[in-house]
């Protein structure tokens, strides 16, 4: 039987709508092109056809808060129904994605779908408010709550990865990264993204005052981690990995491949009941990125711990 998946958006500048209900749904090709996410038609008309679609999972059901945009997103990506209100989905669906990344509204629709006990992926970033990370840590301990950035899985990463596994770097000794706009809010690609290779546990950050927002991270066992949110410049998602003994640099581009990779854990997620990514490790992701907005406010190192949880 499949199951039915609704999918909620927009937020202004985030095209994951589009892009999460192509992997799941396919496309149509004129209606895509039509809807504007140029970027988006680019990268998903050259995959092959094999590369879309997950047996006994569907988008049915989709609501943006534009009914033009949401019917758009239905006729690009064949989802059947175009809601007029997101709650409408409650007895319909067998999951949630809320596919924007405009975090301040996280809370109010994922406490709807939750209390449901309707399992729900969240874009990236969950929360920067305390409070409503204390909200979410149970849904997120229980199986019922998962939320990352697709960088998390990026393939790019998959060698550098298994060469920290086979010890290959003996010893991490920094870890740069850069990304374009602002902390707030593309921080936490690379957080995941690095979170995800070792057992990394975050100690404190400090803004260091630049003409960009940039933050080092130190984590218990002295690796440096520097994060450069360089503002609106040309695409860079970059990972670079000092080892006493290796250094290895990334570029981060193939966003198909990791929203897809994304969406087959929240689906086995969701069939499973078993947490896809440890709680601990989205609370960590948080709570680096709310020690970073006020290190940037108070012009001071600021410890993860400040932040209870």
């Amino acid at each position: 039987m499949v199951k039915k998946i609704g999918i909620i958006g927009l937020s202004e500048g985030n095209g994951h709508p589009y892009s999460f209900s192509a992997i799941v749904n396919g496309y149509n090709d004129i209606e895509l092109k039509k809807s504007g996410w140029n970027v988006i038609y680019d990268y998903v008309t050259r995959r092959d056809p094999s590369e879309f679609g997950f047996s006994g999972f569907q988008i049915t059901y989709a609501w943006t808060q534009n009914k033009e945009i949401t019917d758009s997103l239905c006729n690009s990506c064949r989802i059947p129904n175009s809601m007029d209100e997101y709650e409408e989905m409650a007895g319909l669906v067998d999951g949630v994605i809320i596919a924007r990344d405009d975090y301040e509204s996280h809370y109010e629709i994922a406490k709807f779908f939750l209390e449901k006990n309707i399992p729900v992926f969240i874009d990236k970033p969950l929360t920067l408010n305390v409070t409503e990370l204390r909200y979410f840590k149970p849904f997120l301990e229980n199986g019922k709550l998962m939320s990352c950035s697709g960088m998390r899985y990026a393939k790019e990463v998959d060698q550098l990865r298994q060469d920290i596994i086979t010890q290959k770097f003996d010893h991490i000794k920094l870890i740069r990264g850069t990304v374009i706009h602002s902390w707030e809010k593309y921080g936490i690609h690379l957080i995941d993204a690095i979170l995800n290779l070792a057992s990394f546990i975050p100690e404190s950050v400090q803004c260091i005052e630049s003409e960009f927002e940039s933050m080092a991270i130190t984590m218990s066992d002295g690796t440096l981690v520097q994060i450069d949110a360089l503002g609106p410049i040309p695409l860079a998602f970059h990972i670079d990995v000092y080892g006493s003994q290796k250094i290895t640099k990334i570029e981060i581009s193939d966003n198909f491949s990791m929203f897809r990779r994304t969406l087959w854990h929240f689906f086995h997620f969701i069939e499973s009941g078993k947490p896809a990514i440890p709680a601990y490790t989205t609370i960590n992701a948080m709570r680096i990125l709310m020690a970073g907005q006020l290190s940037k406010k108070e012009k001071r190192r600021v410890a993860i711990d400040e932040f209870s949880v």
